[in-house]
């Protein structure tokens, strides 16, 4: 009986498969539509880049399955057993309103009636903007505690002020935050800006939501976030001058003195009435109605401290509440505490620990915690999870020229070259921890031993990322060339156990293109573009991941070292496989492994020469799969299972066993030998643990296209 198969049905299909998503488990399945692309056209058929394409496809596979009912029985048990890459988003979690809120009612009316009007095709979108400090972010965050009612199916919210540089993150790490916010599960994240478009579309139709986009920077980071659909309420908010947006433009005004009086009065509370009668004149004067700086006023005035004098607030600056502001905290703290803020300023790291504080003052970590605590409680520093803290970028700037100013451009540059050398001691031990065995984490002698005591890699590396991805670029302007490679290859861990890929990614560009520009080692600069390879093809840039993975191809050649020649050529086929070129993706493989077999005796890798060689017969195997060659398939993915179940001598591995067992039981399924594939299956299942929730999902839906085969 023919089987039916919408066209829509396979249009959806071929538009989720392919996008990188789920890891390991999401390749399994873009490979598996691969391999049955070609089956059902009679040729290899690359993967579609864009939507169009993949729709433009789905027309001509859906064109065949009328003549073919065996191909269309094939179908229908792929789509049928496919995840849902979507899934019920979460309904968000908006931090809190602040409490001392005042008034703003005006432009909450006005946010109010951009949600309430007419629909009529026009997207609701606001731009939110006003000087910094004017508190865009409290009136975002007010709307979001007055609408829950208006948008019960989410709110979300994404901060983008703890990126690595002054821009902030790209368009496509934004979508990644924003779906984060929703729940999306770290398997099932798309990997590329346009599929994540596509899923935050799916996510939010025919639903009532919030988005709120602060701290944004640019145009491109919120385009793509403009709702299609009439119940999604986009605000994008921005610290400054408003950008080019199409959308509705909401001012955020000045307190007026009123209601100034009120917010300094709610913050410092009835118990301080006769100090803030005292002093109000002189904050109003200062603050002019910043919200921001009122605030952090208002919060001194609670302080059992004497008011400084007129004459120490010289250097204030009239036309900058949020700088005055803080000029006016500064003289609340110690010396030895501002000099601590005042230098960890000057590196623009987006967060910092007392790590990091106690490098760039050059004092014990236990001290440098206490004065980041009194830096924070008289405003200077705003407290993030996790005992860390940051500058608003106003604040961060002022310290950091009081700083040039104070000490002179030789200290200064000192303190950041502490800073540098911390990172280095925090990062490049964690890097090795996490993978000790790994020639692709050997680090520097002096940080070897350190990496024994090291309990949770992969935890350091994420909490440093964005200052790593910093300091690349601030040891380059230091002229510490190795210092910002190092710091770049020590993330190779982060993106290949975590998938932190977008986080990365800023960090490997600099450090690839220092490596050029400065003549690196051959060696350095051939792990630096392996690693941005390796980052670019997980996140869908085929043509630059071949760009860079060809570049450490000629590096490794360079520098004659064998094993890293041959790895380099092995990720060209990857990076084939996953793309569906299926041919040339099995010449890469076969080429690797000419150049593996070239280690002789004594030289380096020739412990893991074994291992390796399977590797390569598991990705032979699959290759060979999408082009159709399954008697040769199978016998490479055997080969594959025999070494990894330790038939061969080896130590067994049950993950690497448990993968090469579902790539044969897919081939023999291809083969039409579904019992064969059943028992592989099962053989599988049993060495996954609990947690691998992915694979044991994509197995279920193997096992089912395999039973219905068996039911054939």
């Amino acid at each position: 009986m023919l089987e039916v198969v919408a066209l829509s049905a396979l249009t959806t299909f071929l538009l989720g498969v392919g996008n990188g998503a789920a890891g390991e488990i999401g390749k399994n399945l873009s490979l598996s539509a691969g391999a049955l692309v070609r089956r059902t056209l009679g040729r290899e058929t690359p993967l579609p880049t864009g939507a169009e394409d993949r729709r433009a496809l789905a027309e001509r596979v859906h064109a065949r399955l009328g003549r073919d009912p065996r191909r269309a029985g094939e179908w229908a048990l792929m789509l049928e057993g496919s995840p849902d890459t979507a899934g019920e988003p979460s309904r968000g979690v908006m931090p809190p309103a602040p409490w001392a809120f005042t008034n703003q009612e005006k432009v909450l009316k006005q946010l109010l009636r951009e949600a309430d009007r007419p629909w009529e095709g026009r997207p609701r979108v606001v731009l939110l903007s006003g000087p910094a400090g004017s508190g865009s972010t409290s009136v975002a965050l007010r709307l979001g505690a007055e609408t829950r009612d208006r948008f019960p199916d989410g709110q979300y919210y994404v901060d983008l002020r703890d990126a690595s540089g002054e821009t902030g993150p790209d368009s496509a790490a934004v979508l990644l935050r924003l779906l984060r916010e929703m729940d999306v599960e770290p398997d099932r994240m798309p990997a590329t800006e346009a599929d994540r478009e596509r899923l935050y579309r799916q996510l939010t139709a025919e639903r009532r939501a919030l988005v709120v986009i602060d701290h944004t920077t640019s145009l491109a980071q919120v385009r793509s976030l403009v709702p299609s659909t009439p119940d999604v309420l986009l605000v994008v908010v921005v610290s400054g001058p408003p950008l080019l947006l199409e959308a509705e433009r909401i001012a955020v005004p000045p307190l007026s003195d009123r209601h100034a009086k009120q917010l300094v009065r709610k913050v410092a509370g009835p118990e301080h009435a006769a100090r803030v009668r005292t002093h109000l004149p002189g904050v109003l004067e200062r603050c002019r109605g910043n919200a921001f700086a009122l605030h952090a006023e208002a919060r001194l005035l609670t302080r059992d401290e004497p008011e400084p004098t007129p004459a120490d607030r010289t250097g204030a600056w009239p036309d900058h509440p949020v700088r005055t502001a803080a000029h006016v905290a500064s003289l609340r703290l110690g010396s030895e505490a501002l000099r601590l803020c005042r230098l960890t300023a000057l590196g623009g790291w987006p967060s910092i620990s007392a790590t990091i504080a106690a490098a760039a003052a050059d004092v014990h970590e236990a001290t440098a915690a206490r004065l980041l605590d009194e830096a924070a409680d008289v405003g200077l520093l705003e407290a993030l999870p996790d005992l860390r803290y940051r500058f608003r970028p106003e604040i961060r700037r002022q310290l950091a020229e009081a700083a040039t100013a104070e000490y002179g451009i030789g200290k200064c540059a000192d303190a950041v070259d502490r800073v540098l050398e911390a990172l280095l001691a925090l990062v490049l031990p964690a890097s090795r921890a996490v993978l000790p065995e790994s020639w692709r984490t050997e680090v520097p002698e002096e940080y070897r031993a350190a990496s024994r005591s090291v309990t949770d890699g992969i935890a350091v590396l994420a909490a440093e990322v964005a200052n790593v991805a910093r300091a690349v670029v601030v040891a380059e302007e230091h002229r510490r060339t190795d210092t910002a490679l190092w710091l770049a290859r020590s993330l190779w861990p982060l993106q290949l156990k975590a998938g932190y890929w977008d986080e990365v990614l800023p960090a490997l560009w600099d450090a690839a293109r220092h490596a050029e520009e400065s003549r690196a080692d051959e060696r350095m600069a051939a792990a630096l573009h392996f690693q941005l390879a390796h980052c670019l093809g997980e996140t869908g840039r085929w043509e630059q991941a071949n760009r860079a993975a060809r570049a450490a191809v000629t590096y490794e050649r360079a520098a004659g070292h064998l094993r890293g020649e041959a790895s380099a050529v092995e990720l060209l086929g990857l990076l084939n496989l996953n793309r569906w070129a299926y041919e040339e993706a099995y010449e890469r493989f076969a080429e690797a492994e000419s150049v593996y077999r070239r280690i002789g005796p004594g030289e380096e890798g020739v412990a893991d020469l074994p291992r390796a060689l399977a590797l390569i017969e598991r990705h032979q195997g699959r290759a060979l799969r999408g082009m159709d060659r399954l008697d040769e398939s199978r016998r490479c993915l055997n080969r594959a299972v025999d070494f990894f179940a330790g038939r061969t001598g080896a130590p067994p591995e049950a993950y690497n066993r448990a993968r090469a067992l579902t790539d044969l039981a897919e081939t023999l399924h291809d083969a039409g030998d579904d019992t064969a594939a059943l028992a592989g299956i099962a053989e599988a299942e049993a060495l996954l643990p609990p947690s691998a929730a992915p694979h044991r999902a994509y197995l279920a839906g193997l096992r089912r296209r395999c039973e219905a085969g068996t039911a054939r």
